[in-house]
């Protein structure tokens, strides 16, 4: 069976309280790639789901604590809302809320007055940490998660980021070793950095010292080929643990799947990904 591509139209923005100086328009754009894509005057953003009845992207001030603007997306294309919307830079943070059924019995949890990350996100503004704000239901009520939370958690929300993908690779290239001589070895990056003495502190914890010259001599003074890392996309600490004044160390419990963690990118610039692996090829 094809599937067939249904685009509807909608109003071009919705003001806020907070409303940006100079307003935003929407325009088509493309169901594809998911996520926010940098392009040439702009961002085309896109975003799946299948039981909205409106999708808004919410543009933040640099601090993330400021919302300076709602725009509703102009196109829905089968199940991938979607638009262009020229003016917005790299760095932009932005998170988005979606209209629609609030019935927990039937699956269905649209909250609009909780902002939520965008799952294709290339990365996060903040380390996230588990708290009642991430819940779309008042915890700790009678009525458990079946009744709606209707209080605003965009001022503490963690944002979704613009992120422009050019990089210099230079002549890098995967190493190509053949499997019979691979040698893999698995480590954790705060853990294992964190314990280089000779490391700066400000290394200590990120991809920056996996990639530095300390690292990578211990490497191959080990005689490995490849290194395995624990989780290294964002994670969120469960809220048992921060309320036992711990942390996730492992990451086994994603928020997003293309996002770096926070904590390990040095300075919170996310190409110091990129960086180890370029200097790890």
């Amino acid at each position: 069976m094809t599937a067939r591509a249904v685009t509807k139209h909608h109003p071009a923005r919705r003001k806020t309280s907070a409303d940006a100086a100079t307003p935003h328009r929407c325009e088509r754009g493309h169901p594809w790639p998911l996520g926010a894509t940098l392009e040439k005057g702009g961002v085309n953003f896109a975003i799946y789901s299948s039981v909205a009845d409106q999708v808004e992207l919410c543009l933040f001030d640099a601090s993330g604590a400021r919302e300076i603007e709602r725009i509703p997306l102009s196109c829905r294309s089968d199940d991938v809302w979607h638009g262009f919307v020229p003016g917005v830079q790299a760095g932009a943070k932005y998170g988005w809320r979606v209209h629609g059924r609030y019935e927990p019995e039937a699956g269905l949890r649209c909250n609009p007055n909780k902002l939520l990350l965008d799952p294709y996100a290339r990365a996060i503004d903040r380390p996230l940490h588990g708290a009642p704000w991430q819940y779309a239901y008042k915890l700790g009520s009678t009525e458990r998660d079946l009744k709606i939370d209707t209080v605003n958690n965009s001022p503490i929300a963690a944002k979704s980021v613009v992120v422009d993908p050019a990089f210099d690779w230079g002549s890098d290239a995967p190493p190509g070793i053949a499997p019979e001589d691979t040698v893999i070895y698995e480590t954790h990056v705060r853990g294992f950095t964190m314990q280089m003495r000779e490391l700066p502190q400000e290394q200590r914890g990120t991809f920056s010292g996996i990639a530095s010259e300390t690292a990578i001599a211990h490497f191959k003074r080990l005689g490995i080929t490849t290194i395995e890392l624990l989780p290294v996309h964002a994670f969120n600490d469960e809220r048992r643990l921060v309320d036992m004044g711990l942390a996730n160390y492992w990451g086994y419990n994603s928020i997003g799947f293309f996002a770096p963690e926070p904590r390990y990118c040095m300075g919170g610039d996310v190409n110091d990904f990129k960086r180890m692996v370029k200097a790890l090829h």
